[in-house]
């Protein structure tokens, strides 16, 4: 059976669980992640610290192992850009296909108020998943990196 939390920033989480979270990520975002240091960064921002809006943690748990987690930010914006940013969302790979990031990314959406953006790479199958569950691509990214 597996098991779905909902920590927003100001929930009590066990640290053991966010060190495993970051790794867990660091681990099954392959090939679309980040630096353990950067998923660390979304996931301190997530818990409120350092003066951030913070947002929300969500965990799929079987047997006391991680099988999917999301990371979502708050942004403090309102209106011209969407409330809340999907940061990092994640499944095991011997559990992908089994509806576990589908589950997750309801829960995303039933539990966090106010709108979420999301960036994805246009060959991610995850995609798919994304418009299934009404999110759209509005507009084309671009970003200058200095």
């Amino acid at each position: 059976m597996i098991i779905y939390n909902y920590y927003q920033s100001n929930t009590e989480i066990p640290s053991h669980l966010e060190n495993k979270i970051v790794s867990f990520l660091h681990q099954h975002l392959v090939p679309y992640g980040d630096a353990m240091h950067d998923i660390q960064k979304a996931v301190d921002y997530a818990r409120g610290r350092n003066q951030s809006p913070g947002g929300a943690l969500i965990t799929a748990l079987q047997n006391h192992r991680i099988v999917g987690a999301v990371v979502l930010n708050k942004t403090g914006m309102t209106g011209y850009i969407p409330e809340n940013i999907l940061v990092y969302i994640a499944t095991h790979q011997e559990y992908r296909g089994k509806g576990i990031g589908k589950k997750l990314m309801q829960m995303a959406v039933n539990h966090t108020p106010g709108n979420i953006a999301l960036h994805v790479e246009p060959e991610n199958p995850a995609k798919r998943l994304y418009e299934k569950l009404g999110f759209t691509h509005k507009y084309l990214e671009m970003r200058l990196n200095k």
